[in-house]
């Protein structure tokens, strides 16, 4: 009976639908993004025939869009809501990282990576890390240091960087108490002549190593 009924009812379309219209302007998302998602197979059908859900589906599959509202307007038409990703830091170099610690891409000339936080680890663990470096940073302003990048790998280690470059290796488990040690040896790190401090590898129950690399000439 359903199938006869839809049927029926797409027999009632004239022609299929010709327009849309966005319910809000979008800080992403260009008109062009959208006529080339919804002219993508299957092709759109009328008023009657056309399934929402095929629609919304189709529009989720753009990257940046977090969410989706469609609604069919007679005889032809579409009111579409596009709620798109906030990106709060750059993930990987390459992507992008929402609010809700979901991995995004974006075309490069959409948005300006400058300012943003650094972040890396596998796409799996961008809610961990960006609320890692929330309460990193925190512990830093607290220490007067500021933070510039988080990093933690496949088993768990973490890796940070500071303002000033210098990379702080803290391995796994509580950082708080390594990056107490690392403000308590920084001052007696004797830096020799024609190099810098490259990082600090805090993995060590007590103690650090240091490592340098050549200044820039």
């Amino acid at each position: 009976m359903y199938s006869n009924w839809h049927t029926w009812l797409e027999s009632l379309d004239r022609s299929p639908i010709r327009a849309y219209a966005l319910t809000h302007k979008t800080i992403f998302t260009t008109n062009a993004d959208i006529r080339e998602t919804l002219s993508q197979k299957p092709a759109l059908k009328g008023y009657f025939g056309q399934d929402i859900q095929d629609v919304k589906a189709k529009l989720l599959a753009i990257s940046w869009v977090r969410d989706v509202v469609v609604r069919k307007v007679y005889p032809d038409r579409l009111s579409i809501t596009l709620i798109e990703h906030n990106p709060v830091a750059v993930w990987n170099d390459v992507n992008f990282l929402s609010e809700q610690g979901i991995v995004f891409s974006l075309p490069p000339d959409r948005i300006d990576k400058t300012g943003f936080p650094m972040l890396y680890g596998p796409d799996t663990e961008g809610k961990v890390v960006l609320e890692a470096w929330s309460k990193i940073k925190a512990d830093l302003k607290a220490r007067n240091l500021d933070l510039s990048s988080v990093s933690v790998d496949n088993r768990g280690s973490w890796t940070i960087t500071l303002s000033n470059n210098v990379e702080l290796r803290l391995g796994r488990g509580e950082w708080t108490p390594k990056i107490d040690r690392f403000v308590t040896i920084f001052p007696e790190i004797d830096v020799p002549e024609g190099q810098k401090l490259s990082y600090v590898d805090l993995r060590y129950e007590h103690g650090a190593a240091v490592g340098f690399s050549p200044l820039p000439k």
